[in-house]
């Protein structure tokens, strides 16, 4: 097992692979839920080992609604892994949060239906706190890194993700707008749920591709519009995380990393064996 990684990225579609690693190695993690997206790539980045996942692994082979993400965020967190920097596609809804922009979000709205969405749905029970998705310390930390690489960014936003794999129609585009939504995505649930649950830090740098399918001056979002503006922004992507690598403290004030602390609502003594044995390393502080 290679030395605890404290931060990990996960990037999304257009962004496989992290430059200006060094010391490179690749570890295959098998976890209680299978195998996540892709090899887990850990390096050196700005003096810190970081680990980086291709969500949809390299070759984009998984669709939103077949990720791995538990497998993925417990292989984070059995590398010791504290913080997740997402980076991500997304729609925009609203006229200034234009393509190419980045939106660093605050609050999330789940539309998706067909997606596992806790690690403890058999033999334990836990009832998470989740008012705030995203944690407001690494989240203002993104900001200001990207603020930094001078590409256009908005802090906060409500992110609304939507189960996919197709893209919105107008009149569900219409909806969200008119349901105050600002963004509209495919992955970041149950991701940031999960790593909550993971006890572990969560914020997302999501890249505006597109105005979805709402805005009549504008062409309907297609794959080859995402896949160009989310090229275009690649090097700000990668900038942002070198800049935000060295203001990273080591120690956390958040509420993140004692997030299950008064979660747990199973009796200790009704709690299966099978079940300790498969979360304890998420839980099994709480249950010694």
């Amino acid at each position: 097992m290679p030395e605890p990684v404290r931060l990990a990225v996960i990037g999304g579609s257009g962004l496989y692979q992290m430059d200006g690693l060094s010391d490179v190695e690749e570890v295959r993690v098998e976890t209680p839920f299978g195998a996540p997206s892709d090899a887990i790539v850990i390096g050196t980045l700005e003096g810190e080992r970081v680990a980086f996942l291709p969500r949809h692994g390299r070759g984009h082979r998984i669709s939103p609604t077949n990720l791995p993400v538990r497998a993925n965020i417990y292989a984070l967190k059995s590398l010791g892994v504290e913080r997740i920097i997402s980076v991500s596609a997304c729609g925009s809804l609203r006229e200034e949060m234009a393509p190419r922009h980045i939106v660093i979000p605050d609050q999330l709205f789940d539309r998706t239906c067909l997606r596992p969405l806790t690690f403890f749905d058999e033999g334990l029970v836990v009832h998470l706190s989740f008012a705030e998705p995203f944690c407001p310390d690494l989240s203002q930390l993104l900001y200001e890194a990207v603020l930094a690489t001078g590409t256009p960014v908005h802090k906060g936003g409500n992110f609304v993700v939507i189960e996919g794999p197709r893209f919105s129609t107008k009149a569900e585009s219409h909806a969200f707008r008119q349901w105050g939504m600002d963004i509209i995505g495919m992955t970041a649930v149950p991701e940031a749920q999960l790593a909550r649950e993971a006890e572990i830090c969560y914020a997302a740098m999501a890249h505006v591709t597109d105005y979805d399918v709402w805005h009549e001056s504008e062409e309907p979002v297609t794959v080859e519009a995402v896949i160009r503006n989310l090229l275009a922004n690649t090097a700000a992507a990668q900038q942002a995380l070198h800049n935000v690598v060295p203001n990273i403290p080591a120690a956390r004030d958040c509420a993140c990393a004692t997030s299950l602390a008064d979660a747990i609502i199973t009796q200790r003594d009704a709690i299966p064996p099978e079940a300790r044995e498969r979360l304890d390393l998420l839980v099994g502080k709480y249950l010694a």
